[in-house]
């Protein structure tokens, strides 16, 4: 029993210097990925004002022997306590690809934990693993356990976050956006976290949203495009078509980047060394849950745009379709649903024996199943035509280019203890408009 007494008295010392300065303390922390190579950005949340440093290193030299500042943004919360946090954002330069970085963040007046990255290959010729999905909740985030162990184990190169978080940020005085960033620390500190805005982010004209991710571009991550590997990667917000209260011009904005960007990436050169075109966005253009909504009730104006509007908005199919894009990313439904190419409602497969190989439309994939309060969806007894395989369980996609010509994407069920229950391989020898033909 003394021996015991002395034990606790001798950790005295360490209990109490290990209470941390609260307001000044590192809490979700998070990488991102902000496009030019050698780069990343470390972003984290405290709640008085401090200084902004990452110190950091290679994985087996001098830890922290490089140090690098950044600075911080005041962020008040629309909610009736107007409750203030500073977002820190410091970006890393000249890393080195591939490389293993040891990193930890804050000030003298207090340090996250340690962590550490692979700094991202820069080469066309890299295979890049993706792990994707929506609709994670902060009650019921079914997946979240399953991907923190694969993420730490180095299964993901980057996460793909295809809208709506937590379920929802704003909700008390953005606390619930709190826990959340918290929760996915344990994925988002190892790994560039990538994002696009969903419907349950609109609270206060998404502000929880564009002030706590730090997305390439100069657009508060509603919507930018990144290289990796053999791809080009947009990520949009699908939202312009259903707030017009926050401005029909964003709506126009976004359609005007998109063509351009999309001309940026067909140009030859362009499109020889990242002939891989993928797009990400929250609310999908097909899909047959049977929830009185975008599936069932009208044709989706993200696809053909909206007529009641000065101008009429155009939609993305023709869009995405005459630039030759190629993987086309979704959630919003709380299931999964792989599409075969579809466009104008019909399907284009490459044959009858191997509808992924150079088919005649984009590929379609729908995963917002990863678990969140509302729980999964239910489908339409009768799907149309272009619907391949459908899932209710609770799970999340993952993803490799490969190379080139081969793409592979596979569904997890966190249902079935992280079986696979499907899984394709997209080949395509051309890519480009003309590959439609």
């Amino acid at each position: 029993m003394v021996h015991a007494a002395y034990a606790v008295l001798s950790l005295a010392p360490l209990l109490v210097l290990g209470v941390p300065p609260i307001g000044t303390q590192p809490e979700q922390v998070h990488l991102s990925y902000p496009g030019a190579p050698g780069s990343m950005v470390v972003t984290w949340t405290t709640f008085n004002k401090t200084e902004s440093k990452v110190e950091y290193g290679l994985l087996g030299g001098r830890l922290f022997e490089m140090t690098v500042g950044g600075n911080s943004t005041l962020f008040v919360d629309s909610g009736e306590e107007k409750r203030k946090m500073y977002i820190h954002r410091v970006t890393l330069t000249g890393l080195k690809p591939a490389a293993v970085y040891v990193y930890h963040c804050g000030s003298d007046e207090g340090w996250s934990d340690v962590f550490f990255f692979i700094a991202l290959n820069d080469s066309t010729s890299f295979s890049p693993r993706f792990a994707l999905y929506g609709d994670m909740g902060n009650e019921n985030p079914q997946s979240l356990a399953r991907l923190q162990k694969e993420t730490q184990l180095g299964m993901y190169d980057v996460i793909l976050h295809i809208g709506d978080f937590a379920y929802d940020m704003h909700e008390d005085n953005a606390r619930i956006g709190d826990e959340f960033m918290r929760q996915i620390q344990s994925i988002a500190a190892y790994v560039p976290y990538m994002t696009c805005p969903g419907n349950h982010e609109a609270s206060y004209n998404f502000s929880n949203y564009r002030n706590r991710f730090s997305m390439p571009g100069q657009t508060e991550g509603l919507w930018y495009s990144w290289n990796l590997g053999a791809a080009h990667i947009i990520s949009f917000s699908t939202e312009v078509y259903f707030y017009l209260e926050f401005g029909l011009e964003l709506l126009f904005k976004q359609y005007e980047w998109l063509k351009k960007d999309l001309e940026d990436a067909n140009k030859p050169e362009n499109r020889a060394a990242r002939p891989w075109i993928i797009t990400m966005g929250h609310r999908p253009m097909y899909c047959s849950d049977d929830d009185q909504d975008d599936c069932t009730k009208f044709d989706s104006y993200v696809r053909l745009g909206r007529n009641d509007t000065k101008p009429p908005a155009p939609g993305l199919e023709d869009l995405f379709y005459r630039y030759g894009v190629d993987l086309e990313l979704w959630a919003h439904e709380h299931t999964y649903e792989r599409l075969w190419p579809v466009y104008g409602d019909k399907v284009y497969n490459g044959s009858k024996e191997q509808p992924y190989r150079n088919p005649k439309a984009p590929v379609h994939i729908i995963t917002g199943s990863a678990g969140c309060r509302e729980r999964t969806d239910r489908f339409n007894p009768n799907p149309k035509d272009w619907s391949a395989f459908r899932s209710t369980d609770y799970g999340y996609t993952r993803m490799q280019v490969v190379n080139a010509t081969h793409l592979y994407m596979e569904q997890v069920s966190d249902d079935q203890y992280g079986k696979v229950i499907d899984s394709i391989w997209v080949v395509k020898e051309q890519h480009g408009c003309s590959a439609w033909f």
